[in-house]
Formats: structure tokens, C-alpha cells, sequence
């Protein structure tokens, strides 16, 4: 079965950490462009991070740059979103995105992993 599944949220205090990961099967993600975002209660989802599937370059989006850092393990097969400083509004559920870098390239999507970030 072809899948992304995320695991590590949960409950923290402000200016605690998380280490999100997000596991592919079915398909490896070596030709896979990878994306972190995050969809709060009321709110849109929203990009959070995401890295390239050729030379590992990687983006942020201004709310957590320079407390989030996104990496990827191709041998293992996995993606992982390291959250530092978190703040309350970080609260949301967290999707990991894989897209083929094709044109007509296949896209999935995970479940989701719930983060609360509350004292």
C-alpha cells in the first residue's frame, strides 16, 4: 500500500521540542520532493517547510524559521520535521506531502499527527 504516515505529535509546553517524522511505504522517496504543513483549528493549511529531492535544499516559512529544521533520510525512507521554541500558535495538525518531481507525478498525502503546544 502506497503511503505516508506521520507520528511524534502530542502535548507540550511552550518552548518545549518535537520531532515530527513522517515514513513512506510502497514507494521510496528519492525522486520525491517532501513538505511539512500544518492545519490549525478555523484556520487554512499552510506550507511550513519543505525540502528538494536533488541537492536537499529546504524552505521555511517565516513563522518558524530558525526554530524548525526539516531533513531527510532516503536511506531509511523517512522525513522528519525537528520543532524547537514551540510556541501555542504551532498548535495544529501536521501533514507530511510527498510529490514526484515529474510532470504528472504522483502526490500523497499522510493522515496527519496532531500537535498541541499549551501550559
Amino acid at each position: 500500500q502506497l503511503q505516508l504516515v506521520e507520528s511524534g505529535g502530542g502535548l507540550v509546553q511552550p518552548g518545549g521540542s518535537l520531532r515530527l517524522s513522517c515514513a513512506a511505504s510502497g514507494f521510496t522517496l528519492d525522486y520525491y520532493a517532501i513538505g511539512w504543513f500544518r492545519q490549525a483549528p478555523g484556520k487554512e493549511r499552510e506550507g511550513v517547510s519543505c525540502i528538494s529531492s536533488s541537492d536537499g535544499s529546504t524552505y521555511y516559512a517565516d513563522s518558524v524559521k530558525g526554530r524548525f529544521t526539516i531533513s531527510r533520510d532516503n536511506a531509511e525512507n523517512m522525513v522528519y520535521l525537528q520543532m524547537n521554541a514551540l510556541k501555542p500558535a504551532d498548535t495544529a495538525v501536521y501533514y507530511c506531502r510527498a510529490a514526484e518531481v515529474r510532470i504528472g507525478g504522483r502526490d500523497y498525502w499522510g493522515q496527519g499527527t496532531q500537535v498541541c503546544v499549551s501550559s
